[in-house]
């Protein structure tokens, strides 16, 4: 039997799939999940809000500049916003793991979850 995180990951999966046309590495997904800790499991702090300042900060500080090690320019936020437009305005649900993934994609720095 699958547990909670488990089905959360194939959800996940199924969002890079069809919101993004994103084949999903499914071991990347997974350490970017388990990286999250509890928190994907509160429905609150499991998504992020695209057009809250405050928490689009939060993404760009503690995961690209202090987990991914990136430093502050134009790109972070630019990319932020891109995977923001693609997910959609009227999707409300906006998975942090999904976007946190699609962020370690996208700069290259998988080897943060190695």
């Amino acid at each position: 039997m699958a547990n909670k995180r488990d089905e959360l990951i194939v959800k996940y999966a199924a969002h890079l799939k069809d919101r993004f046309g994103v084949e999903p590495d499914m071991s990347l997904l997974k350490k970017v999940a388990i990286g999250l800790g509890p928190s994907i499991y509160n429905r609150d702090s499991a998504n992020v809000s695209g057009t809250d300042e405050k928490e689009l900060a939060t993404v760009k500080n503690n995961f690209l500049i202090k987990k991914l090690g990136l430093s502050e320019d134009l790109r972070l936020d630019g990319a932020i916003q891109e995977i923001m437009t693609t997910y959609g305005v009227s999707e409300r649900t906006k998975y942090r793991a999904v976007i946190y993934y699609l962020l370690t994609k996208k700069f290259g720095r998988e080897e943060v979850y190695k």
